[in-house]
């Protein structure tokens, strides 16, 4: 299943082993060209970790050649391999810019892989109020800026309600702040064949969306400071209680194989094969679902929310950022100026318009991380779809944007991520308990931050 966190345990491995080979903590600009708002760049502009495939990326890289023709555009294209890019940087050889997930930004900094930009982001008048506030945290280490922040990716529950019909659950049972009738529900929603799952009443999404699950819970994975709180009593609750809805469908093993067959972007996908009543899942699914309607998806859906009813999500997204040494700093902030900016979105939403006419279907949002471009796009572009589900769940990832958090970004960034995601996984498995493994993560996650804090 697509998730933004796939590299990090990759990242934090790789980071490891490339540390002590000309990756430094030196913050030095590593360009010699002067960029301003005013300076044509020129020559290439080496890109990596960018697929660039779908037309909202190729409007918006057509929108930068025509504003700077005289920029030769290499796209490296595919998501971004850490040791590739690692080894590019220490080896003295790195892209220009890079496109990578903004909670892999602190550990990148902290190593000295990439480049603040805060003289970028002055000398060429980059707004940063433009960007959601949430999104910009991610992008900063002690003060300094690392990253120009893209696309915006938030949590609800999806809901299949032909499921919810052959249970007789109603839509508004389907809640994540009543935990015990969350239990209770998702329990009436599962289906067995001979012991074994045959349909999944509440899949909470596990290893992957533990962070939401401890944040519903009250807990903050990583401190205002950077600092790990893997193993606070919030989050070992919280990771107990999802970890009881798995053994309740199956057990882990069962839950985990089952899962996996599910044709996750076919049109026959696991609503419509009724493997799954529910699940909580990003705001890029709706546009997946559109086509499985023919199938007979009903679709449904409501916000995530914390254990007091308040709508919560955690946050996704990418950034652009610099890595140490680029050749073209000027052609690179140039780049990150104008595949983020409220114009550029707009050529966006006008090419995948295009697409969804082509298509016959409706347009399900974008949700890019520039604040205006959002409430514009959707004010101009976002109408009645003709299927009150889509409508519904579409008006709840709309209303999850400011209210979604990030974990707060730390110098050990990808290391934290690695070890509680790794305790997650032993916890399920039932080799240990919750508490066990989150104890081993904190300690774990806590060497690697006081490492990296030591320089």
């Amino acid at each position: 299943m697509k998730h933004l966190r796939l590299p990090v345990v990759l990242a934090a491995s790789a980071l490891a082993l490339t540390a002590c080979a000309g990756v430094g903590n030196n913050e030095d600009s590593g360009g010699s060209d002067q960029s301003s708002a005013d300076s044509t760049p020129s020559g290439t502009l080496n890109i990596m970790g960018f697929s660039g495939e779908d037309e909202v990326a190729q409007s918006r890289i057509a929108a930068f050649k025509a504003a700077y023709p005289t920029v030769t555009v290499k796209n490296n294209k595919g998501d971004l391999d850490a040791q590739q890019f690692l080894t590019a940087v220490s080896s003295g050889n790195p892209p220009d810019v890079a496109y990578m997930a903004r909670n892999l930004i602190g550990t990148y900094a902290a190593k000295g892989a990439i480049q603040p930009l805060d003289d970028c982001i002055k000398d060429n008048e980059i707004d940063t109020g433009q960007y959601r506030e949430a999104a910009m945290n991610e992008v900063k280490l002690k003060d300094k800026t690392y990253g120009i922040p893209e696309f915006y990716t938030v949590t609800a529950n999806l809901i299949s309600g032909k499921a919810l019909k052959s249970a007789g659950v109603a839509v508004e049972d389907i809640q994540t702040t009543d935990w015990d009738k969350l239990e209770q529900t998702a329990t009436k929603l599962y289906k067995a064949k001979a012991g074994r799952p045959a349909r999944i009443g509440y899949d909470p999404r596990m290893p992957d969306f533990f962070p939401i699950w401890a944040m519903a819970n009250g807990a903050e994975l990583v401190k205002p400071g950077g600092e790990p709180n893997l193993n606070d009593p919030k989050a070992v609750e919280a990771l107990d209680y999802a970890i009881k809805l798995v053994k309740n469908q199956g057990g882990w093993s069962n839950f985990k194989t089952f899962r996996d067959t599910f044709d996750v972007f076919g049109e026959q996908n696991q609503f419509t094969k009724d493997q799954l009543a529910v699940m909580p899942i990003e705001n890029w699914y709706v546009n997946v679902l559109r086509d499985a309607r023919k199938y007979g998806l009903e679709l449904a859906a409501t916000p995530f929310t914390n254990r007091q009813g308040e709508q919560i999500s955690t946050l996704g997204g990418s950034a652009w950022v610099v890595p140490k040494g680029a050749k073209n700093m000027d052609a690179a902030c140039k780049w990150a100026k104008t595949m983020t900016s409220l114009e550029t979105w707009h050529k966006a939403a006008e090419a995948r318009m295009q697409t969804v006419a082509k298509d016959k279907s409706f347009f399900t949002g974008l949700f890019t991380g520039n604040k205006k471009a959002d409430e514009e796009i959707k004010a101009k572009y976002l109408k009645p779809t003709g299927d009150a589900g889509f409508d519904q769940a579409i008006e709840i990832y709309y209303s999850a944007l400011d209210k979604a958090k990030s974990l707060n970004p730390s110098a050990a960034g990808a290391e934290i991520d690695a070890a509680w995601k790794n305790a997650v996984g032993k916890a399920l498995g039932g080799t240990v308990t919750p508490q066990a493994a989150l104890d081993q993560a904190q300690a774990e996650a806590k060497t690697a931050f006081d490492k990296v804090s030591q320089g």
